[in-house]
Order: C-alpha cells, then sequence, then structure tokens
C-alpha cells in the first residue's frame, strides 16, 4: 500500500542540539511531529529536522520562540 502525500511543515536547525531540544520540548507539550534526516533539497546547519503537519505549523512556531530557539520552517 502506497503512502499518501500530504504537504509537511519542515523545521531546520543549525545544530543538532537544537533539533534534539526540539524533540524534547514538543513531547513534552504534546506537540506533533518527529526528528527526520533533513530532505535532500533543503540546506540546514545539521542533518536533522523536525517533520510536523503543516497544521501545527503556528503552533510550533510560537513554542519555538517561546523556548528561545532558533528555527527555520521551509514547506
Amino acid at each position: 500500500m502506497a503512502r499518501v502525500k500530504t504537504e509537511k511543515a519542515v523545521f531546520t536547525f543549525p545544530t543538532t542540539t537544537q533539533a534534539m531540544h526540539m524533540e524534547q520540548c514538543c513531547k513534552a507539550k504534546g506537540r506533533p511531529g518527529r526528528l527526520i534526516p533533513v530532505p535532500v533539497k533543503i540546506s540546514a546547519g545539521c542533518g536533522m529536522a523536525w517533520c510536523a503537519p503543516l497544521c501545527a505549523r503556528l503552533e510550533l512556531e510560537q513554542m519555538a520562540k517561546e523556548e528561545k530557539r532558533a528555527v527555520s520552517e521551509t514547506q
């Protein structure tokens, strides 16, 4: 069975530590998403990115600002 492709919000980070902090914060606050390898079409400082449903983008951006972490978002 083929996976259905859907639009996702992909957050990239300058360091692996920041990517792991995003994972920790999202899990602690029950936010959606997971760590993934950075897609080939995207350039980032580290090899990890946070992938979440597009509908959660604004919520995750706000959380990242509250946590004072540098997050770059790409669709």
